[in-house]
């Protein structure tokens, strides 16, 4: 029936959110009342099989008691007015909130904000959506005899969030879509892929590839039959957009989240206000960044999606927030107080986390290198946020001669060494700027959905 529709719900109580906020701050000086749903859907398809998947939805409230030292909470499964009015009182009722103390519960704000698209996924069958994948598969497989399998993954999440407090009254609708095209290709070595990917907060339309992107993508899956190991050692680095991206995810982001702070497990907790790379160096997290993938109008606690400045010409400025970190540590807060789903802690999370662009075009970068490599494309990242050392690893890298790539390529490389060392070494930062999305975890855990990216820039680093 069109009345258990999830997002009608939400819809409905809305009004009556006031009533679960008065009743906690009867006790405690902060009262807050979210409503979360969200739901998604997968389909896989390669040349042998073809599955669709839908995404276990989750559905519930979280209401928030905070006096500025203990924060409690309770999720509700459902969107019932009553059970969250029970919910509201029995929080109230535990007692032992300092009333005296003040919370900010922030500006009046209302809105209600909802991502752009031209092909809302939603209007479109299954059906649909598997016709136009199979179509790309078979745009693929036609363009070399080498090609062995080609696999598409499509996703697509949509997430629905009201958000109130006594000054807030904000929802939320988000689409998000992603989409990964493999090529494997058969060859003396055995079988050798590349991929190529879109991610965005949008429709269908943000999944388009050209005939030169498809093309690019069997290429360089066949190129990589002929890769080499490289020989380790320092090296001049030019980094492509995706693995700018993991640097500075794996280096300024998890071990900025000031939870981690609060917990003495990162070390740029000491670092705040000194010099922490080269004075081009500036790094970002911004979830207002229309259309990316890991961007929303305002976090899970309903603070609006603004950007921060994490690291400015090099110094370190401030690291990430959510509500609980950022008052036990008197800081500002930042736009990223957010939730796995409603069952979930909220923790400090990124959201698009990107280096800043540069002023040197690209061509030029390569001509500063002389003679290095060009690390094209991530693979994976980590990083100890206590003893800062990180390790990226990237699918493949490209020999640069005379300013200029010789066509000869090296798998896998991997890049190790010291955060600042990293960083300090920066010596040219690209016009350019990409950024790409993905799925977070923190601890293995608690997915928040995420981009990273940059420009291209040209470094020193320890390969292998």
């Amino acid at each position: 029936m069109p009345d258990q529709d999830p997002v009608l719900k939400m819809k409905k109580l809305r009004s009556t959110l006031g009533d679960a906020v008065a009743t906690i701050e009867q006790s405690a000086p902060y009262g807050a009342v979210l409503l979360s749903y969200n739901q998604g859907l997968q389909i896989y398809v390669d040349n042998r099989q073809e599955t669709v998947s839908e995404h276990d939805p989750t559905a519930g409230t979280v209401l928030t008691a905070f006096d500025g030292r203990t924060m409690r909470e309770r999720a509700l499964g459902g969107f019932d007015q009553q059970a969250i009015l029970r919910g509201a009182k029995e929080l109230a009722s535990e007692g032992g909130f300092v009333k005296k103390q003040l919370v900010d519960p922030g500006p009046e704000r209302k809105g209600d904000f909802r991502t752009p698209m031209k092909i809302d996924p939603s209007k479109m069958t299954t059906k649909e959506k598997l016709e136009k994948l199979r179509e790309l598969n078979a745009r693929v497989n036609k363009l070399d005899e080498r090609i062995v399998n080609v696999r598409i993954i499509y996703r697509e999440v949509s997430q629905n969030t009201i958000f109130g407090n006594r000054v807030a009254d904000l929802a939320q609708d988000i689409q998000r879509v992603m989409i990964y095209v493999y090529a494997f290709t058969s060859g003396e070595k055995g079988i050798r892929f590349d991929w190529k990917s879109r991610h965005a907060s949008a429709g269908w339309e943000a999944l388009n590839f050209s005939d030169d992107d498809l093309q690019d993508l069997v290429e360089k899956a066949v190129g990589l039959h002929s890769a080499e190991r490289i020989e380790p050692g320092e090296y001049n680095v030019i980094t492509s957009p995706s693995v700018s991206g993991v640097i500075a995810h794996e280096s300024f982001g998890h071990g900025v989240e000031t939870d981690m702070f609060i917990k003495d497990r990162a070390r740029a907790e000491s670092y705040l206000n000194k010099r922490v790379g080269s004075p081009l160096v500036d790094i970002w997290d911004d979830p207002s960044l229309p259309g990316e993938f890991g961007s929303y109008f305002f976090d899970d606690e309903g603070f609006a999606a603004v950007p921060t400045q994490i690291v400015k010409a090099g110094i370190f400025q401030r690291g990430i927030t959510d509500m609980y970190s950022a008052t036990a540590l008197g800081i500002p807060r930042s736009a990223n107080g957010r939730r796995q789903d409603f069952s979930r802690k909220v923790y400090a999370r990124m959201s698009n986390t990107f280096f800043g662009r540069g002023e040197t075009p690209v061509d030029e970068l390569m001509k500063q290198a002389e003679d290095g490599i060009f690390l094209a494309k991530m693979s994976s990242g980590m990083e100890d946020p206590k003893g800062w050392g990180i390790q990226v690893t990237c699918h493949y890298g490209q020999e640069i001669k005379g300013g200029k790539p010789t066509g000869r390529m090296f798998a896998p490389v991997v890049i190790t060494g010291y955060v600042p060392d990293l960083l300090e070494s920066v010596t040219g930062v690209g016009k350019d700027l990409e950024l790409g999305g993905g799925f977070c975890g923190k601890g293995y855990k608690e997915t928040a959905l995420v981009s990273s990216g940059g420009p291209h820039m040209l470094m020193k680093a320890r390969l292998s």
